[in-house]
């Protein structure tokens, strides 16, 4: 009802040298320019057909992931596998390679500035809420290190989009077009549209980072928290774990030993799980905020014009009066149920809803369920000898997002296809 009327971001003090002065898809203000990225999102970077696009290397990173597992013995290091699955197959949609081989995901420092990087946009800023204090920050050391980080994505994606601009300079120069076959990567939809004629908005090479970043941090946070608190919910109720082993097993069977993508629409106790998944464990507890553009009445109450909104999707996920057991891991909730996560249903809203939903979700999805039903099919898990579930702790880290301290550590046993 009130979408547009909410639909602005502010500009927070992280996010401004994060993106690029704001100028990315999640952070930027409504307006032109926001309209104009998002568009470019829906259309290009992350449409049906581009997401079925990157399968190719979804079902590599999935291959990488089973062996890394099998490498690991009978103590495995779940939380680190997964995150090394989110940011290959995020890497490959967006920079047209993974980073693992060669040693460059250590040369880069990936998990450090990734985590940096959630830490500083979820942390506290005096000066978001009194500008007049923004000098605190330098005090504190957080612009020190939100510098630092600013830095070394910057000098990433430097080195990125030299190797893609490198390509398109011999490509002219040797007369030739795309190589048959040759899939594009998001940077190259990014500078295919930069250098368009009949931009409505031209995009500068800032703007172009400032996308990316959005790509390359939310992509690899979603995938890998929301797989990480899936194993753990299935490794606490084996009951569950085992309904929806039997269904996947059931479903690819015939001696294959890989999950095709194409097989996913079948498992709908799968789906039922990522969604109660989605319910007590979204990426983000407390979504992106908001800013309100002009007064509005909202239940009686009067909310002025730049007013800053947070929606709490992890208070929604669990709210008594919609979820019945609403702290039990609970996927049969979910059958024969019409309520998804796209937007449409309030009571689930892990990606947000309205003009500033992500645009992300078809992405994300296809990346976590054709994971989680590979980890299902491929391997019988459950906690090491002396661990039960009432051992792990569940305490999470503070940032944007949110995933456990903990690392899962399980014991996997190949399943005798």
């Amino acid at each position: 009802m009130h979408d547009l009327a909410f639909c602005s971001r502010p500009r927070i003090y992280a996010a401004r040298r994060l993106f690029y002065n704001c100028t990315d898809v999640v952070f930027a203000p409504y307006g032109p320019y926001w309209r104009h990225v998002r568009k470019l999102c829906i259309l290009e970077l992350l449409s049906a057909k581009r997401v079925e696009s990157f399968a190719p290397g979804r079902a590599v990173e999935v291959s990488r992931m089973v062996e890394r597992v099998k490498a690991s013995a009978n103590r495995v290091n779940l939380s680190k596998i997964i995150g090394f699955y989110a940011n290959g197959v995020l890497c490959r949609a967006a920079f047209g390679k993974e980073f693992l081989e060669g040693g460059e995901y250590e040369r880069h420092g990936f998990g450090e500035i990734l985590e940096d990087y959630q830490v500083l946009l979820g942390g506290f800023s005096l000066g978001d809420f009194y500008p007049g204090m923004g000098w605190v920050s330098k005090l504190s050391g957080t612009e020190r290190k939100l510098e630092k980080t600013f830095k070394r994505f910057d000098k990433l994606f430097d080195e990125i989009l030299e190797e893609h601009l490198g390509k398109r300079r011999r490509r002219r120069e040797g007369g030739g077009g795309e190589e048959e076959g040759e899939e594009k990567d998001l940077v190259d939809v990014l500078l295919d549209v930069k250098e368009g004629e009949d931009l409505e908005m031209p995009l500068t090479l800032d703007n172009v980072k400032a996308v990316i970043l959005n790509m390359f941090a939310a992509g690899t946070d979603t995938t890998f928290i929301t797989l990480d608190w899936g194993m753990t919910e299935l490794l606490m109720n084996p009951t569950a774990m085992k309904r929806a082993q039997n269904e996947v097993r059931s479903i690819v069977g015939g001696g294959r030993t890989t999950v095709s993508e194409t097989d996913l629409h079948r498992m709908h106790y799968l789906k039922a799980v990522v969604k109660e998944i989605f319910r007590l464990h979204p990426p983000a507890l407390v979504l992106v905020p908001r800013e309100s553009m002009e007064s509005v009445t909202l239940h009686g109450y009067e909310v002025p014009a730049n007013t800053r909104i947070y929606v709490n999707a992890w208070a929604i996920g669990r709210d008594p009066g919609t979820w019945e057991n609403p702290e039990k891991f609970e996927p049969e909730r979910f059958l024969g149920s019409n309520i998804d996560y796209k937007g449409q249903d309030f009571e689930l809203i892990p990606f947000g809803a309205g003009r500033r939903g992500c645009p992300a979700i078809a992405f994300g999805t296809a990346s976590i369920e054709i994971a989680l039903a590979q980890l299902l099919y491929s391997f019988d898990w459950e906690l090491p000898p002396g661990v039960k579930a009432e051992d792990l702790d569940m305490t999470e880290v503070f940032g944007i997002t949110m995933h456990r301290t903990e690392q899962l550590v399980v014991v996997a046993e190949p399943y005798n296809i």
